[in-house]
């Protein structure tokens, strides 16, 4: 791993990198509560705890305590009692940071919190950076840098897929498919340099024609991740379902149904919605994020004409479309209007476009047309009386257990999609030198710059910029 550690550090949190001092965070959500975690890390830890608790076992002390042991004891600001804790004790480099470590959990009072953290303070440790605990974990070697990022997706899941997605990704799924192709094109580095170091000599120890069979492998395995980032996206943040349709025809109350409050505003008056309400619910596991949108329709107000024009960028961005329509005012020529206005998503392959017969409820029989003019999925609800609703939930979530989740080489984080593409290009670059005959020595370039942002996405190359980047967004104490 290259780490660039010069002596004035772009990010706070890196400025005691260099340093071989003790952390301690609140690890738990701050505010009271039941229990309190504090973690503390560095080779002082256990110094620390020793001058400010007492064991309950006589004899028992945290210096001399066993890794993935319990003590029980009382903490003392000097001679006065602050609470009775527990502290695990985890010894390098069996710990998460691979580092001496203590978790102290207390009482939950804030005042016990805020006083035992100014107490570590005062015997020598200092306040965490903002993800320095998982910082140190990989500079310690514990895991690399995607699985690192992977913790803070971990932490920030909110659904069974964005959860799972995680944990493979945590656990080495994505880093093992990187180092893979990383390997490979090391192998053919090593030949290229080779022939750059027999330059004089006029000698190939790589066949081009083999060379560019194996690039064109390495090349589609890539693309193969970049394409996945497109679904391991929306399962991170959300499947965005974006409702749409005319004035009044129930958009609103259909988003209360289906997120069980009163979300938004139901009103009788056109125009209600004048811009887009957003929320997320997870329906068996999987996110999905419901935008209830403006009303389609020609108006002179300049505001209503505002969230109408955001109505079409939320239907760009969305992944599923319901197109609500009222039963009672439509007829053979809407339907067919509203297919014509919506062709370009019916036939993207990247859409799924359902149409929501709203209103049941007010009709004597369904209107005998709808079969006739309508060749797509349509679900039959009324929303104010909350008929059918399930049927659409069943709907969605059936469309996503469609796709295949297996693989667990799913792209879901920008930065990674961002350096696979550009290890594409320079893959692409390499093909055309080789194609075109171009010198050892160009084609070494671009190779070099391909595993370059390979090794950029697992750590095997980084500074202290982009580690200040990912691990700053981190919460402190994780």
């Amino acid at each position: 791993m290259y780490l660039c550690l010069p002596d004035k550090y772009s990010k706070p949190m890196l400025q005691h990198l260099a340093n071989n001092d003790t952390i301690c965070a609140l690890a738990t959500p701050a505010g009271s509560g039941a229990i309190a975690l504090i973690r503390l890390s560095g080779p002082e830890s256990f110094s620390i705890c020793d001058d400010l608790f007492k064991a309950s076992k006589k004899g028992a002390n945290v210096s001399e305590a066993e890794g993935y042991s319990i003590l029980f004891g009382k903490i003392y600001d000097e001679n006065v009692l602050l609470d009775e804790s527990l502290l695990s004790v985890f010894r390098s480099p069996h710990s998460y940071t691979g580092e001496d470590s203590v978790e102290i959990s207390c009482h939950g009072s804030i005042y016990i919190q805020q006083k035992l953290i100014e107490l570590l303070v005062k015997k020598g440790a200092r306040l965490a950076q903002a993800g320095e605990f998982t910082l140190r974990a990989f500079l310690n070697g514990k895991f690399d840098l995607s699985q690192a990022e992977a913790v803070a997706d971990l932490i920030a899941s909110n659904s069974s897929a964005s959860h799972q997605l995680a944990l493979d990704q945590m656990r080495g799924g994505f880093s093992n498919k990187i180092k893979s192709l990383r390997k490979e094109l090391v192998d053919l580095a090593s030949l290229i340099e080779l022939e750059l170091d027999f330059s004089e000599e006029d000698v190939e120890f790589a066949d081009r024609t083999k060379f560019l069979l194996l690039l064109n492998d390495i090349q589609k395995e890539v693309q193969t991740l970049i394409d996945s980032f497109a679904l391991g996206n929306v399962l991170k943040h959300g499947i965005p379902v974006a409702i749409i349709g005319k004035p009044n025809a129930g958009k609103s109350t259909l988003l209360n149904r289906i997120l069980q409050e009163e979300k938004a505003i139901v009103s009788e008056i056109p125009g209600t919605t004048r811009d887009s309400i957003e929320d997320t619910i997870s329906i068996e596991g999987f996110a999905f994020r419901f935008i209830d949108t403006a009303g389609l329709r020609s108006t002179s107000d300049k505001i209503e004409n505002l969230g109408i024009e955001r109505t079409y960028e939320k239907i760009k961005q969305s992944k599923i479309i319901l197109y609500v329509c009222d039963m009672t005012l439509s007829t053979p020529a809407d339907l067919q209007a509203t297919l014509e206005d919506f062709k370009e998503h019916l036939e993207d392959k990247n859409k799924r476009f359902i149409l929501v017969g709203n209103k049941i409820d007010e009709l004597i029989e369904m209107p005998p047309f709808f079969n006739q003019y309508v060749d797509l999925e349509t679900i039959f609800v009324s929303a104010k009386r909350n008929e059918n609703i399930n049927l659409i939930l069943e709907s969605l979530v059936q469309s996503v257990k469609n796709l295949d989740l297996s693989d667990n080489t799913i792209v879901s984080n920008a930065r990674h999609l961002g350096a696979l593409q550009k290890v594409s290009t320079a893959i692409g670059s390499i093909k055309e030198g080789i194609q075109q005959d171009l010198p050892t020595d160009l084609l070494a370039i671009d190779l070099r710059t391909a595993l370059f942002y390979l090794g950029e996405i697992t750590g095997e190359v980084t500074n202290n910029e982009l580690l200040g980047n990912i691990f700053g967004k981190f919460c402190i104490g994780k």
